[in-house]
C-alpha cells in the first residue's frame, strides 16, 4: 500500500508532497481535515510505528490550549487523542509498502526520498 496521511491547509505537507514527487495517481492521498482518520487506519500506522505516542504531535497548538503538557498520557490517551482531533497526527503520516515515515523531521523526509526515488 501507498499513503500519504496529510494536511492540505499544511505548507510543510505541501512542501514535501512536492519534494518527494507524490501525486494521486503515485499513491493514496488522504486530508485529514475532511476526511477524518479511522480507528483501524490508526492502527495499522500504531502496528507500522511501533507505538502511538510515535504518531502522536505536541506542536498542536491544541496540546497546550488543552493542557496536555501538565498531564501524564500513555498510549491509550495518544490514541483517544488522535482519534479525537487531527492536529494530533504528526504530518505527513506517509506507508509506502511496508515502511512508515512520520513527521517532517528533515532525517524523515530524505529516508522517505530514498525509499520512493
Amino acid at each position: 500500500m501507498k499513503k500519504i496521511y496529510y494536511l492540505s491547509t499544511c505548507s510543510t505537507c505541501s512542501r514535501i508532497i512536492k519534494e518527494l514527487g507524490l501525486t494521486p495517481d503515485k499513491i493514496a492521498m488522504q486530508d485529514i481535515k475532511t476526511e477524518p482518520i479511522t480507528a483501524p487506519q490508526l492502527e495499522e500506522m500504531k502496528a507500522m510505528s511501533g507505538d502511538y505516542e510515535s504518531l502522536f504531535s505536541r506542536r498542536s497548538m491544541k496540546y497546550k490550549a488543552w493542557g496536555l503538557g501538565e498531564k501524564n498520557l500513555g498510549e491509550a490517551d495518544y490514541k483517544k487523542y488522535i482519534l479525537e482531533e487531527y492536529t494530533f497526527l504528526k504530518r505527513p503520516v506517509i506507508i509506502w509498502n511496508d515502511q512508515i515515515f512520520v513527521g517532517n523531521a528533515k532525517a524523515v523526509v530524505e529516508a522517505a526520498k530514498v525509499v520512493i526515488g
